[in-house]
C-alpha cells in the first residue's frame, strides 16, 4: 500500500508516486449489497478483456449512480484489478464529499480537459489497495463539449494503458446527453434504475439515448429494492448474511 504523507495539514500525497492522496470513507457494508456488487462485477467481467471502460449513467439524479459507480469500483479493486474511478459528472457532482474522508483530492477533471494541468496530476491515488480516482474539480460552463473532446479521449486511452479497468460516473442520462457523449469512448454504459421512480417508456428513452452512441449496453442496475419483499432473493441473501454474520 502506498504511504501517505500529511503536508502542512491541508491534504497529502502518495509519496511514492508523487501524486494526490486520498483516503476513502468506507463502501456499503450491507452483506446482501456486498454480494450484489460482486455479482455485477462478474457480470461485467463475463464480457471478456475487451471491456476495459465502463460506463456508468442513470434516468434521473437520484437514482444511485455515483453510489454504483463507487462500489463497483471498490468490488474491482477488491479483486486484484488496477481500478481507475472517474467522476465526469461535471454539472452537480457530490462524489468527493460523499466518499473523501481526508487528503488531497487532486487537479480535478475540468482543470486536465481545459489544458491547465498534467495527467499525473489529476490522478488521485487512494488507501483503498488498487483503487485511483479522478474527480470531477469544479464545473465549467461547457461540459459536454470538453467531454467530446481529443483530450478527454486522450485521458481515457492514457487510463487504458495504466488500470486494468476504467469505471467512468456520469451525469443522468434522462436529463442531459452527457452519458451518450462519454459512452462513444467507452466499451460498455451500464444503466441505474431506481425501483419504481420511472415509467418503462422512460426507460426505454433513456436505453435509446445510450444507443446513439454506438457503445454497447451492458446492462441495467435495478437499484434501492426492497430485498424483503422479494420471494426467492431476499430469503437467499437474509439466509447467507445471517449465516457469514452479518449485522
Amino acid at each position: 500500500m502506498a504511504m501517505m504523507n500529511e503536508t502542512n495539514g491541508a491534504g497529502a500525497v502518495d509519496t511514492e508516486l508523487g501524486q494526490p492522496m486520498v483516503a476513502l470513507r468506507p463502501g456499503l457494508q450491507n452483506y446482501e449489497i456486498q454480494e450484489a456488487f460482486k455479482t455485477l462485477r462478474t457480470n461485467i467481467e463475463f464480457f471478456g478483456d475487451s471491456v476495459e471502460v465502463v460506463c456508468v449513467t442513470s434516468a434521473l439524479p437520484g437514482d444511485g449512480k455515483s453510489t454504483v459507480s463507487y462500489n463497483l469500483a471498490r468490488a474491482f479493486a477488491e479483486a486484484g484489478r488496477s481500478t481507475l474511478l472517474i467522476d465526469a459528472d461535471l454539472r452537480k457532482s457530490l462524489m468527493r464529499k460523499a466518499i473523501c474522508r481526508s487528503g488531497d483530492p487532486g487537479a480535478g477533471l475540468t482543470y486536465y480537459l481545459i489544458g491547465r494541468k498534467k495527467y499525473e496530476e489529476t490522478v488521485c491515488a487512494t488507501d483503498y489497495p488498487n483503487l485511483s480516482v479522478i474527480f470531477s474539480g469544479q464545473f465549467p460552463p461547457n461540459p459536454s463539449e470538453l467531454l467530446g473532446s481529443n483530450r478527454f479521449a486522450k485521458l481515457i486511452e492514457k487510463a487504458r494503458e495504466d488500470f486494468s479497468i476504467v469505471i467512468v460516473d456520469t451525469p443522468p442520462i434522462g436529463s442531459v446527453i452527457d452519458a451518450a457523449v462519454v459512452a462513444k469512448v467507452c466499451d460498455g454504459s451500464v444503466l441505474v434504475l431506481k425501483e419504481g421512480a420511472v415509467s418503462y417508456r422512460y426507460a426505454q428513452h433513456c436505453k435509446e439515448q445510450l444507443e446513439a452512441s454506438k457503445a454497447p449496453i451492458l446492462g441495467c442496475v435495478l437499484n434501492d429494492v426492497e430485498m424483503s419483499s422479494s420471494r426467492y432473493y431476499g430469503h437467499y441473501y437474509k439466509a447467507y448474511g445471517h449465516y457469514y454474520g452479518d449485522r
